[in-house]
């Protein structure tokens, strides 16, 4: 396995360099001393990476390809794109060339004593009630290639049989925020400050809660977990969970735009009115207690000190873009293709607000 160059930390490798997470992740472990191989399909770089970070063209779901990246080995792997039991026995397969890894999971593992987990959240009754704090030892969704969330403990469970063979950390994420974001929750507030809607129309007396993680927190996780490489599974959050009304208020003040918040006593009034990205009113918080001890994390930053360069990303993304069709906003954000109710109907929202 090849080592770092001389006066460097060691070798690493990150796959999927370029992503809202990767690129955050290649600065974090660049500044930290680490010799970085920054890999993705295109091969491409971040103006913000320091010259010394070299790039890398591979396909993960090439065998021959990532074997190549790989080369005669590094000490650390970072893998932000690995998705179910085939991507682990991949990694397993190179474990003598690879000296630990931090591989990125999801919080959509859990499911709560009844069974309920984000994959039974558009049932009746079906969004999860998880304690408060989720700790790591919560009963996950069984493995399986059916859902996102399954497959992530397919992955999960494949990586930490690995042991000592190839030490792992599981970083189980939040709602992942920042710039680059491929599915930005933020976008609901965003898009209607700038259309200059007077009112925000929030179900569950705008008390939702999601946890969520600031690249700059996720990435400074995977830091501490390459320099302390072990077999574990930690949460990643930001310091603080806000609700959905303190987000929505910290959009607009960040946008200088005032609002009226009408807030609704318990579900939509009416279709998706007043329903947000950000859940019901059953709270979705991590517990990080975890991975203070283990790795000495604390958080580079908040949601609210993060939020003004995100929300500034945002309006710089979506600037003068004509878009009706809510589908279409999957054009510019692919992950809003996994939403189906229409963010932005402001027609039916006019409607109910005549009416009530």
């Amino acid at each position: 396995m090849t080592k770092g160059i001389k006066g460097t930390k060691g070798s690493v490798l990150v796959l999927g360099a370029t992503g809202q997470v990767g690129r955050a992740a290649v600065t974090a472990l660049a500044a930290d001393g680490w010799e970085v191989r920054a890999v993705s399909r295109g091969g491409g770089r971040d103006d913000t990476w320091p010259a010394k970070v070299r790039t890398v063209s591979a396909d993960r779901e090439d065998d021959a390809a990532l074997a190549a990246a790989l080369g005669d080995g590094c000490d650390v792997l970072v893998d932000m794109v690995a998705y179910g039991q085939n991507h682990a026995r991949q990694l397993r397969g190179f474990a003598d060339r690879i000296g630990s890894a931090v591989v990125i999971s999801s919080g959509a593992v859990y499911e709560d004593d009844q069974g309920r987990s984000f994959d039974t959240q558009d049932e009746p009754d079906g969004f999860p009630r998880y304690p408060v704090p989720i700790l790591e030892t919560q009963r996950t969704v069984a493995p399986s290639d059916a859902t996102y969330g399954t497959r992530k403990v397919a992955l999960e469970r494949e990586l930490l049989a690995a042991g000592d063979e190839l030490p792992v950390t599981l970083l189980r994420a939040g709602a992942i925020h920042g710039p680059y974001c491929p599915g930005p929750r933020e976008l609901y507030f965003v898009k209607r400050a700038l259309d200059r809607r007077p009112v925000r129309i929030l179900a569950y007396n705008g008390e939702s809660r999601f946890h969520p993680v600031h690249v700059s927190n996720i990435a400074e996780l995977i830091r501490l977990a390459a320099a302390k490489p072990g077999s574990r599974v930690l949460n990643a959050g930001d310091p603080e969970v806000p609700t959905v009304a303190e987000i929505s208020a910290g959009v607009d003040a960040a946008l200088g735009v005032p609002s009226e918040t009408v807030l609704v006593d318990g579900p939509a009034p009416v279709g998706a009115v007043g329903l947000t990205p950000w859940g019901e009113d059953r709270p979705i918080v991590f517990d990080m207690s975890a991975a203070e001890r283990e790795l000495g994390y604390r958080a580079v930053t908040s949601y609210a000190a993060s939020l003004p360069a995100t929300v500034e990303w945002l309006a710089r993304r979506i600037e003068g873009r004509d878009i009706r069709e809510w589908r279409d906003w999957a054009e510019i954000f692919r992950n809003l293709a996994n939403y189906e109710d229409d963010w932005f109907d402001y027609a039916a929202e006019d409607s109910w607000l005549k009416q009530r």
